[in-house]
């Protein structure tokens, strides 16, 4: 019975050992993959889980009409465009060649069947007919590519024209494309849902199927988009939503359709495997406080804007530290909305994310006794 009795503590001992050492592991390194440049982003938190050459200039093919449904999106919800507003079809929307919707010229086409052709079908006529409509012409449009990009941040991106024909000055990288994508879903959350999960489109008796091919097998991908070109290769984003938490995945070129779809699905798949997603502190939430001098009232609260959520390794949450780096003391005035500092999310001791940390409130000039009391007190600090 004895003996009995220490073979069972023994055995569970080992199964405490095998599962505390099975705790500690890290996380995996990502999948390596044959794209030449990819990247996978958090969508809430914009961390990075993995990268390949993510700020490389790279010919995005089709990707680039992500930028022309942006826009779009953009005049329908300033109100200077209706879904419903017909566009009638020029000639040279016509005359595009590649990937089609099957306009006609003299055709008049509602923006929202439009939108569906560009993204759907991946037409490049949708592309330059809804150019035309919004801006007159296709390079007064290019001209709003461009700055759209520069006010996101796009940093390593510029485009020529609205459907992504190839071209030497024609370019993007992993990391931009990442970010136009994830604006386009936190900017426009009910376009996103209404236009990116289509698998099919038909317009004039001919039906189209969507070339996110992921769409079919995957329950988790929600949207995306394709672009193709001899020299640029293959390439795909593709967004994912699995328990709350959305990532983003971008591979190019690929080097076939069968390659783009499984490595994006991989990294897709690595993300929700090894990572899950918290959030830290709710919208508005006082983060610290730090004490401000000569003023209505003797400290400030610190926000961040917006909420703070972190994707961590999964079931690391008690593995998480927040520091927040702030200056000891303020002399009043302190405008709201004041930059004051950094709150960093760390996981051990490497630094998941950091936030910029904002005053919640303006705090005036106090009146001359409590200038003169605070004066003296300074003193002894």
């Amino acid at each position: 019975m004895l003996q009995a009795q220490r073979l069972f503590l023994a055995s569970l001992l080992m199964l405490v050992s095998l599962a505390a050492t099975a705790a500690d592991l890290p996380i995996p390194s990502a999948p390596s993959l044959g794209a030449k440049t990819y990247i996978l982003v958090d969508q809430s938190s914009g961390q990075v889980l993995a990268a390949k050459n993510p700020d490389k200039r790279i010919e995005p093919a089709s990707v680039t009409k992500l930028m022309t449904a942006y826009i779009t999106f953009d005049e329908i919800k300033q109100g200077n465009l209706s879904p419903d507003a017909l566009v009638t079809v020029s000639k040279k929307a016509w005359e595009m060649k590649g990937s089609q919707m099957f306009l006609k010229v003299g055709d008049k086409v509602s923006v929202e069947k439009l939108l569906h052709g560009l993204i759907t079908a991946s037409g490049n006529d949708a592309a330059v007919a809804l150019a035309e409509h919004i801006a007159g012409t296709t390079s007064t449009f290019v001209d709003y590519m461009n700055q759209y990009a520069k006010q996101l941040g796009m940093t390593n991106s510029h485009f020529m024209d609205v459907n992504g024909l190839p071209h030497e000055d024609h370019y993007m990288s992993a990391r931009d494309i990442a970010t136009l994508y994830s604006a386009i879903v936190r900017n426009y959350p009910k376009l996103y849902d209404e236009y990116f999960h289509e698998k099919k489109f038909a317009y004039n008796g001919i039906q189209q199927y969507n070339r996110n091919t992921l769409l079919w097998s995957d329950e988790r991908v929600d949207g995306g988009k394709t672009g193709h070109t001899e020299t640029a290769g293959y390439n795909l984003v593709a967004s994912a939503k699995d328990n709350g938490m959305r990532v983003i995945s971008v591979v190019t070129g690929t080097d076939s359709e069968t390659a783009r779809k499984s490595q994006c699905e991989a990294l897709i798949s690595y993300a929700f495997r090894f990572y899950q997603q918290a959030e830290l502190f709710k919208p508005d939430a006082q983060i610290s406080k730090v004490r401000v001098w000569k003023g209505e009232q003797s400290d400030v609260p610190v926000v961040a804007h917006g909420a703070v959520t972190v994707a961590y390794p999964r079931g690391k949450r008690d593995k998480l530290t927040t520091s927040a780096e702030l200056p000891g003391q303020l002399t009043a005035p302190v405008k709201k909305g004041e930059r004051l500092g950094t709150l960093a999310v760390k996981y051990n001791d490497k630094t998941l994310k950091e936030v910029p940390l904002y005053a919640g409130e303006t705090v005036p000039t106090g009146g001359y006794i409590r200038q003169a009391i605070d004066e003296v007190l300074m003193m002894f600090q």
